[in-house]
């Protein structure tokens, strides 16, 4: 990403990883209905586990869960979600300049290849580390209390007990490669085009390194990343919420989508996805670039008097 002013200072990296974690809590809260309806379109037509309510649009699903589970049911898994940002985008986020710029040691220019490795390792430790908190937001979001059917859990550390005791810790280790396969995706699309763009408008003079210069870069970063990883997405999904015994593996649960529902079912929930990621990413690069700079200048404040 490109760097600071000089009236701005170098954020420091827990400076940056704060950031990222604060301002990705602030943009999952206000976008977490949309990724409820995403979780609850991707699981449609799963069968058994499905509930009979039929969800139509990014609208009709909030509007139906709101309505027949109650607008806090469009909040279900917000605890494990704020954890998970929190764990994950703190470090993809937070420590992507740190590691850009280590595989850029003794180059004049940051290359492509340099960015995307820097995507590629932030992406794969956050995966490793947040993935229980992945596991039971999904879960959350996706149970139903409708029709009879029984909640398997009544709250985020009830899912994370009951996982951990009757699938064994590995369960909350749950979909791993799918959604490494994802965040790979995501973390490379997402902060490498927003990397890019912003690099480029500031560039050209397009745009000076503010606000609207951000909120492009985020929407066109944002749109990029919701078409490359959606088939992913669902397939994590849909894996890491089924029961025990349902998909064998990974590639099972692909084929079984595409044997039973066709292509187009690696892109359910394409347009909430898109909603939720470019509005996340309009929010928390905002929030992210601003919250650095305001840190930066309290710390120098701080130093000058001092």
């Amino acid at each position: 990403m490109v760097g600071p002013t000089a009236s701005d200072g170098h954020p420091t990296v827990g400076v940056k990883i704060f950031s990222a974690g604060v301002a990705a809590c602030v943009a999952d809260v206000i976008t977490f209905p949309l990724d409820t309806a995403k979780v609850r379109l991707q699981v449609q037509g799963e069968g058994q586990t499905s509930s009979a309510i039929r969800y139509k649009g990014v609208l009709g699903t909030i509007t139906t869960l709101a309505k027949t589970e109650g607008p806090m049911k469009l909040y279900s898994g917000l605890p494990a979600g704020l954890q998970r940002q929190i764990s994950f985008a703190s470090l993809r986020i937070g420590l992507y300049d740190t590691v850009r710029e280590f595989f850029s040691t003794g180059k004049e220019t940051t290359s492509l290849g340099s960015k995307i490795s820097a995507g590629l390792t932030t992406g794969g430790v956050a995966v490793f580390i947040g993935q229980p908190t992945e596991v039971v937001k999904v879960r959350l979001q996706a149970q139903s209390h409708l029709h009879g059917l029984k909640p398997r859990y009544t709250g985020t550390y009830n899912a994370y007990r009951i996982i951990a005791t009757t699938e064994g810790l590995t369960g909350l280790w749950k979909g791993t490669t799918p959604n490494l396969m994802r965040n790979v995706i995501i973390n490379c699309t997402e902060l490498v085009t927003y990397d890019l763009m912003k690099e480029a408008l500031v560039k050209s003079k397009l745009l000076a390194d503010d606000v609207p210069c951000h909120l492009v870069s985020a929407l066109i970063a944002g749109f990029c990343t919701t078409l490359l990883s959606s088939p992913v997405d669902v397939v994590k999904t849909r894996f890491v919420n089924s029961p025990p015994g349902q998909y064998t593996s990974v590639p099972n649960c692909a084929v079984t989508m595409f044997t039973k529902e066709g292509p187009t079912a690696f892109f359910k929930g394409f347009v909430p996805s898109f909603l939720r990621l470019a509005s996340w990413n309009v929010i928390m690069f905002v929030c992210f670039e601003q919250l650095k700079r305001e840190l930066m200048k309290s710390r120098q404040t701080v130093d000058c008097a001092t």
